[in-house]
């Protein structure tokens, strides 16, 4: 298989896939060495520079995505007036979701203080959210962040979540606060 041959074969599947692909599936699949995957990606991307779409690497797979400088177009054709931005209150649950899964539903809402059930419907519908276990103790449903979540977010993994500490409150300072008002 040439070198075109294989540039080919690796756009085609990528064009038509729902989720990223890895560059094993892909060698698999092409019955091809990884190396060989890898260039193929290479030159294909180096070759897509002066067009409305890019191939980013997502999830830990491949996938075709609009340029950012595309956007506002991507999204008029995709919305079609159609409101899709999540609320607050879903981003607020989905925050408490990625950052202290596996989690449950009530210890969500113990975090936000407020019910999230109606909320944690929407973020699962959506496919941000699923189901990943039973806790031991109560029984409840757990629930974590889906690889779609991952993908809109152009993360490879929860890792490149970015640290809450610089936007926590300093607590040393609040306790000294409080020290003060009750002296």
């Amino acid at each position: 298989m040439s070198n075109s041959e294989l540039d080919c074969s690796i756009e085609a599947i990528l064009m038509v896939v729902d989720e990223p692909v890895t560059e094993l599936t892909l060698a698999q699949v092409l019955e091809r060495p990884i190396d060989e995957i890898v260039e193929g990606i290479e030159r294909l991307s180096q070759g897509y520079l002066e067009n409305g779409f890019t191939l980013r690497q997502v999830n830990g797979g491949w996938r075709f995505y609009s340029r950012p400088e595309y956007s506002s177009a991507v999204e008029k054709f995709v919305l079609d007036g159609q409101q899709s931005r999540l609320t607050q209150a879903a981003l607020e649950t989905l925050a408490v979701i990625a950052y202290r899964q596996p989690v449950s539903r009530a210890r969500v809402s113990a975090i936000r203080g407020v019910n999230v059930e109606a909320v944690m419907k929407t973020l699962v519908t959506r496919g941000l959210v699923e189901e990943s276990g039973i806790e031991h103790e109560s029984g409840a449903i757990l629930y974590k962040t889906t690889s779609y979540f991952l993908e809109r977010l152009g993360l490879n993994a929860l890792t490149d979540l970015p640290a809450l500490a610089p936007y926590l409150p300093d607590l040393d300072r609040l306790d000294e606060i409080l020290g003060s008002l009750t002296d």
